[in-house]
C-alpha cells in the first residue's frame, strides 16, 4: 500500500530521506537504497506500508531475546526491503526482492495478535524493521495505547537516524540488534553502511529498553578473537548484562565462504566472557544456552533449543540473591 513517508525534506527537484543515515537523495518515480522508499511527484511514499511477506507465532528465544519473557511467544511479521546489502543476508528473498504480500491493517495484526494464547505482543523482524516506519510506529502505538500489557520488539540492524529512533523508542520493549562487527571497513564494504550509526543506535536504546546484541562471525571477516574482544568490551562499557548472541555463519545468498569452524566459535565465547556476563552461541547444536547465575553459577532458566524453563520467580538468584538482568 502506497502510504506517506516520513522525515524528508524537498532537495531541488528531488527529495531528501532522513529515516536512516543514508540520506538518499531521490528523484520523481526513483526509489532509495532501502528500494521501499520513493519519490511521487515531489512527495515521499513508501510502498510496503502494512505490506506482509512473512508472519509466524515463533518462540521469543527464535528472535534471539533470552532475557525478555522467556517462555512466552511472540506475533513475529516482515514485509520487503532493506537498507543494507549484506551479502550473507539469510532472508534475501524479502530482504532484497519485491516479494509477494498481503496487506494488512494495523488494527487487523493487533486484533490477531490480542486473541493469540500465551502471546507477549508483536516482533517486527524477517526483513529490516525500520524502513517499514510508518508501519511499525503507528501499530506500536496502538498496540501500547490499547494493551499496555503487551510487547513490542524489534529484531534489526540498528541503522536508522537519532530522531525517528527516538520518536518510536517509547513504544518498544526490547530489541535485538545485530553488531555486525566492530571494524568501520567491514560496514562499509561488506554491508553498505556506516559503523558509527549503529553504535549511536545501541547508545540510544539500551537504557530506554530492554536490549540484546546479535553478531554473526563470518569466516575470516570478522571472526577473529581481537574483533570479538572488541565488541564485548565495548557491550561490556555499557552494561555487562547486555546478552549477546555469537551466531554461527553459513553460506547462503552471494556468500560461499565456508561454515566458521566450531572451535572458533567457542574461543570467540571464551573471550566475550570475559567482559560480559550473559553470552550465547547461535547456530550450533549441543551447546549450553542455559542462563546462570554471573555470581554463583546457580541454573537460572533451562534452554533446549528455542524451549527454556525458568527456574525463578522473580530475577534474582535464589542461592546468593544477585541480581539477574531478566525480564519474566
Amino acid at each position: 500500500m502506497l502510504h506517506d513517508g516520513f522525515f524528508a525534506e524537498k532537495y531541488n527537484d528531488k527529495i531528501m530521506c532522513f529515516l536512516c543515515p543514508h540520506h538518499c537523495v531521490i528523484a520523481n518515480e526513483q526509489f532509495g537504497l532501502c528500494s521501499v522508499r520513493t519519490n511521487k511527484e515531489g512527495v515521499l511514499k513508501t510502498i510496503n506500508y502494512g505490506e506482509i511477506t512473512a508472519i509466524a507465532v515463533d518462540p521469543i528465544e527464535k528472535k534471539p531475546l533470552y532475557h525478555f519473557k522467556p517462555t512466552k511467544n511472540i506475533l513475529s511479521v516482515g514485509s520487503f526491503g532493506c537498507n543494507f546489502s549484506c551479502g550473507f543476508c539469510q532472508n534475501y528473498s524479502i530482504a532484497h526482492y519485491r516479494s509477494e504480500s498481503e496487506y494488512v491493517s494495523c488494527d487487523q495484526l493487533i486484533e490477531k495478535c490480542v486473541n493469540l494464547t500465551n502471546n507477549t505482543g508483536i516482533a517486527f523482524t524477517y526483513n529490516e524493521p525500520s524502513i517499514w516506519y510508518e508501519y511499525v510506529y503507528e501499530t506500536s502505538k496502538k498496540l501500547k495505547e490499547g494493551y499496555t500489557d503487551l510487547n513490542v520488539v524489534l529484531v534489526t540492524n540498528g541503522y536508522i537516524e537519532t530522531e525517528p529512533l527516538l520518536k518510536l523508542l517509547p513504544y518498544v520493549d526490547a530489541m535485538n540488534i545485530d553488531l555486525k562487527s566492530f571494524e568501520p571497513d567491514y560496514y562499509k564494504k561488506i554491508c553498505s553502511g556506516n559503523f558509527k550509526a549503529v553504535l549511536d543506535t545501541i547508545q540510544q536504546s539500551y537504557r530506554r529498553c530492554h536490549m540484546e546484541i546479535t553478531t554473526l562471525l563470518v569466516n575470516g571477516l570478522n571472526d577473529s578473537e581481537k574483533e570479538v574482544e572488541k565488541i564485548a568490551s565495548y557491550l561490556g562499557n555499557l552494561d555487562k548484562d547486555i546478552p549477546l548472541h555469537l551466531s554461527r555463519y553459513f553460506p547462503t545468498y552471494k556468500m560461499d565462504r565456508p561454515p566458521t569452524e566450531i572451535d572458533v566459535m567457542l574461543r570467540a565465547k571464551d573471550v566475550a566472557e570475559k567482559y560480559l556476563n550473559y553470552v550465547y552461541l547461535g547456530n550450533i547444536a549441543d551447546v549450553d544456552n542455559s542462563t546462570y547465575c554471573p555470581q554463583c553459577g546457580e541454573l537460572i532458566i533451562e534452554r533446549n533449543g528455542f524451549s527454556s524453563k525458568v527456574l525463578v520467580s522473580r530475577p534474582a538468584c535464589p542461592e546468593c540473591g544477585s541480581h539477574i538482568k531478566i525480564l519474566l
